[in-house]
């Protein structure tokens, strides 16, 4: 692994040796496909989980074809499949299942995103698997949950935005409901997913119980609504979308520069306006009652962001932000790939790391977040080739000899 600045891993004073990650030793049993269970278990690879993910045979994680590609491979799957070990395995084939509840039987975690009632079908749901397996753990990742009328139903993230508040936010008020660029129903979910079970592993050391955990994608954009809710019972008010601003909160927006660029700024506490319009060389606007409280200039935002606006236009984007940090005023560019790239603190910081890989040369993408001091987690590996690990896996985890890997892959079952 190489990376845009020198390792600063903290070492195990014992051995001198990079400290393991604070999830090594746990074991995570990775079944389903596309992004929120996988999104899951990366999250817990990333932090030292040994990952097995099973995979369909003839065509795998369907992850591996989507997105931007680069000679003809997908630019995604190497980021989401990293620190897993690929093993082909066909649920639909009793040999398969049984494969699969071997696996689980003897790891600590469980994720799934199928649809509510395909486990069950199988024999692999959590109830028959705890039989034997009373302290497994099991993520179970869906659009909708596992109960209630729509449990059954085909549930994409799109759709889950949609449900939990989110898209009704997005977006310009005289247009339709936007979208974020990213997956962000399916990563939500995988991140409450990843919280469930961390959580669950801590019940289960105090109990020796393992339970289920139920994220549903609907869900876990709701959560994150803020006050939605009752501020639609309590006081009548409905939330809807309002471009790049906040609904009484200014200045906060972006801002035109001299340049043909933009910048951010958010200056709307009192303290922080203050400073703000002594840096535009206007004091006495903090003190204007039109802008002196948060509620007044909330009021009045339209009039005070064109007063920001006309400041930041007579100045370049760099030259604006340099100025708003000498004066203690909150303000950042909007970046892109490129500028993350070029800059000093991501550099500094190593958010962004390259790794040696013989299919793509160096392949750049995000770092482990969040930073653990002690135990900090680490990309060993880039997503597997399909079934990669397959032998390995079934042969020294599970004891099958090397005849019987043979057996089961002229089958088809691997």
């Amino acid at each position: 692994m190489t990376a845009y600045a020198a390792d600063d891993r903290v070492a195990d004073p014992q051995t001198a040796e990079p400290a393991a990650g604070a999830l090594a030793g746990v074991r995570v049993l990775e079944m389903g496909q596309l992004l929120a269970g996988p999104y899951c278990a990366q999250l817990m690879a990333d932090h030292g989980a040994d990952v097995v993910k099973i995979e369909d045979p003839q065509r795998g994680d369907v992850m591996r074809q989507w997105g931007q590609k680069a000679d003809d491979r997908s630019l995604w799957w190497p980021i989401v499949a990293r620190n897993k070990r690929s093993v082909t395995c066909d649920l639909r084939t009793p040999e398969g299942r049984e494969i699969a509840r071997k696996l689980a039987g003897e790891a600590d975690i469980v994720v799934e995103n199928f649809r509510p009632g395909t486990l069950e079908r199988w024999g692999l749901d959590h109830a028959t698997l705890a039989t034997e397996h009373p302290g497994l753990i099991m993520v179970r990742i869906s659009g909708y949950g596992q109960t209630g009328p729509y449990a059954h139903r085909a549930g994409y993230a799109s759709i889950g935005e949609a449900m939990g508040g989110l898209r009704h936010l997005v977006g310009e008020p005289d247009r339709p409901p936007g979208r974020c660029g990213i997956s962000l129903g399916d990563t939500l979910t995988a991140m409450f997913g990843a919280l469930g079970a961390l959580a669950a592993l801590e019940h289960r050391r105090r109990t020796g119980l393992g339970q289920v955990v139920d994220a549903s994608i609907y869900e876990s954009v709701l959560a994150v609504t803020e006050s939605l809710i009752p501020e639609w019972v309590l006081a009548g008010h409905e939330r809807t979308r309002t471009g790049a601003t906040l609904p009484g909160v200014a200045p906060s927006n972006v801002y035109p520069t001299g340049d043909g660029g933009s910048v951010l700024v958010a200056a709307n506490m009192d303290t922080v306006f203050r400073r703000l319009a002594g840096a535009m060389g206007r004091p006495e606007l903090a003190d204007d009652e039109r802008f002196a409280t948060h509620g007044a200039r909330g009021a009045h935002a339209e009039e005070l962001d064109a007063i920001v606006a006309a400041w930041t236009s007579t100045r370049t984007a760099d030259a604006v932000l340099t100025h708003l940090e000498e004066h203690g005023v909150p303000a950042g560019p909007i970046y892109r790939a490129q500028e993350m790239l070029a800059d000093p603190h991501f550099r500094a910081r190593e958010s962004i790391l390259s790794m040696a890989d013989p299919r793509f040369g160096e392949f750049p993408m995000q770092n482990v977040f969040p930073r653990l001091s002690g135990s900090p987690g680490e990309v060993r590996w880039l997503g597997p080739e399909l079934g990669e690990h397959t032998d390995e896996v079934l042969t020294e985890r599970l004891g099958y000899t090397p005849e019987a890997v043979r057996e089961l892959r002229a089958a088809d079952v691997i």
